[in-house]
């Protein structure tokens, strides 16, 4: 199999690059670790508050929200690789000294992690 082409053994050509804003931003990695955040400009003159490292999770529970010291990064669903290096994504576990945490929020783009305890 030729990659890239057709059946009849012609290539595949784009028909245009990709636009500004088509292409995608600078990977943004959040690790734990001693607080980090970086401000950002985006489209329409707006400003973004990157995570690039955390030390707290806010854990809502019952009726309040509880700020919490991450100790441990256990697992990362969407990839193993990420537990190990201690990258926080939306759906990580993390060890707390209540117990265990999912995180519920994507804390790359918004600035801030956010979680629920898990029995």
């Amino acid at each position: 199999m030729n990659k890239g082409r057709k059946i009849s053994g012609g290539k595949y050509v784009k028909n245009r690059k990709k636009k500004l804003y088509e292409s995608a931003g600078q990977r943004r990695v959040v690790k734990k670790g001693e607080e980090k955040r970086k401000t950002q400009k985006t489209r329409g003159g707006n400003k973004k508050i990157v995570m690039l490292r955390a030390k707290f999770v806010n854990v809502k529970l019952k009726d309040k929200i509880s700020k919490m010291e991450i100790k441990n990064v256990l697992e990362t669903p969407s990839n193993r690789f990420l537990a190990r290096q201690n990258i926080i994504t939306k759906g990580t576990i993390l060890e707390t000294a209540h117990g265990k945490v999912r995180v519920t929020n994507r804390p790359s783009q918004e600035g801030i992690v956010n979680g629920v305890l898990i029995g």
